[in-house]
């Protein structure tokens, strides 16, 4: 590689460094909008070549100015969007540099060894079945779509049916069941998979968000035929867990595929503190989180584990074509556990991350972020005009300003122009609320006290003009 080849990876990695070692002090927001941004990267398409270096810096006064630090930020508590832990970083850059698919054995011994070691990993830090089967799609949403798919090819196998070579015409129906506040990636999957978001069954939940067991049983009574059911470990509102162990066994009793929404809330798993609140999750047959939220890896990196992996296999992958090799023991091919063939190799980052952490480290992590969320609770909570709506249960607060809608949005505007920190807004129970979520490695004690501080002059300053 030359000079010249070499100029554009020393700029980058020199705005890295510094984008990453400035955020702490810079604005949590975007400073500018669609036409200025447009301005640096529209116009017609060069006719010839340009400069990389060039380019490369085009990319970083951009995002300096229309970016906003969603990831590490240390004060963003808009999404549950995890930061990135600098080890994990560095090994994605690795991970562009090789540029290894990451589908087969044979094109990268290396990432599927290590791809293997981090599944393995992943199980015992979670406390789930050393049998069951692992891959690392991009997110939740196809985490869920496999596990369905696996769910769909068993139940429908039992029932005499071989969806994957007749599809569903004329198969029997298969009914999904989730709770009344499931997340909307369940409904996504069940789209893609075709059973259709019209024929979800949702059953009734607490005035916390927790799935009800009695529901749960009266609606499974009145169902014949295959059954997946869908529990959830953090409302991505409320942080609320659903009772997975009785959902469990209720589920198994009816003969019904126990499925689980861990996205973020599964990580408490691994903290021997919160372990409590999701016991008997290791009795589910599938499960799906991500490894970009509490982990702190880079985007895109989702987690599925599946209980059943003959049926895992047999979804993912049934024939393989003349030019591929087969499938050898011990030698771990992707391809039969996610969705995508091109891949690239994200459980890398994975591995790092949990090498580095260790499992103290990430039971720290996780602990921390819901100490913070704790501290939030305790400067707002008998503040007037500020209203709690949920227990804190892992990393997830809901506040509401002056009983009232406008109120509650004027005062989260208020705070998102400040350039301090960043809330989002959402509706909880037909209420506007504040949503603060805290899965960040960057976050200190001193940025809760700093955001709150932010807060309670924003509430201020809008209740009393």
């Amino acid at each position: 590689m030359t000079t010249a080849d070499s100029a554009p990876l020393a700029l980058a990695y020199q705005q890295a460094t510094e984008y990453l070692t400035g955020l702490a002090e810079r604005p949590v927001g975007a400073t500018a909008g669609s036409e200025q941004l447009l301005k640096m990267f529209g116009g017609p398409l060069p006719a010839g070549p340009a400069d990389p270096a060039e380019t490369i810096e085009v990319i970083g006064r951009a995002v300096a100015e229309g970016g906003i630090p969603t990831a590490n930020g240390p004060r963003y508590f808009g999404y549950v969007t995890g930061g990135t832990l600098p080890v994990a970083i560095a090994t994605d850059w690795l991970v562009a540099a090789y540029d290894q698919t990451a589908s087969l054995y044979n094109l990268s011994p290396a990432i599927a060894v290590a791809e293997d070691v981090a599944a393995q990993w992943v199980l015992e830090l979670l406390g789930l079945p050393a049998h069951a089967s692992v891959g690392f799609p991009t997110g939740c949403t196809m985490a869920h779509l496999t596990s369905l798919a696996a769910a769909r090819h068993k139940l429908l196998a039992e029932a005499g049916w071989d969806v994957e070579r007749e599809g569903l015409g004329g198969a029997p129906d298969v009914a999904v069941v989730a709770g009344a506040q499931h997340h909307m990636t369940i409904d996504l999957a069940a789209r893609y998979l075709g059973f259709g978001t019209a024929r979800i069954r949702n059953v009734p939940v607490d005035d916390k968000g927790r799935m009800i067991p009695a529901e749960l049983e009266r609606t499974l009574a009145g169902i014949d035929g295959p059954v997946i059911v869908c529990a959830q470990i953090g409302d991505v509102n409320s942080g609320a867990i659903d009772p997975v162990g009785e959902i469990c066994d209720i589920a198994h009793r009816h003969g019904a595929w126990v499925h689980v929404d861990g996205a973020f809330g599964l990580w408490a798993a691994a903290s021997p503190k919160l372990r409590p609140l999701v016991e008997g999750v290791e009795r589910a047959d599938s499960w799906a989180l991500d490894a970009h939220k509490w982990l702190n890896v880079p985007y895109d990196c989702g987690i599925v584990v599946i209980a059943h992996p003959e049926a895992h296999r047999a979804a993912m992958l049934n024939e393989r074509a003349g030019y591929l090799p087969p499938g050898t023991d011990g030698e771990r091919d992707a391809i039969e556990w996610v969705p995508d063939f091109s891949r690239r190799a994200r459980s890398l980052p994975v591995w790092a991350a949990l090498r580095t952490l260790g499992r103290e480290g990430v039971a720290e992590l996780v602990e921390r972020c819901c100490d913070h969320v704790r501290h939030f609770a305790e400067r707002l909570s008998g503040v007037p005009g500020v209203e709690l709506l949920n227990d804190v249960v892992l990393n997830q607060l809901l506040v509401r300003f002056g009983d009232d809608d406008e109120t509650t949005r004027r005062v989260i505007a208020r705070i998102q122009r400040s350039g301090v920190c960043w809330f989002g807004g959402t509706l909880w129970e037909g209420r506007a609320a504040m949503r603060v979520s805290v899965v960040n490695w960057r976050t200190t004690r001193e940025d809760v006290d700093r955001s709150a501080d932010v807060i309670l002059r924003s509430l201020t300053a809008e209740l009393n003009p």
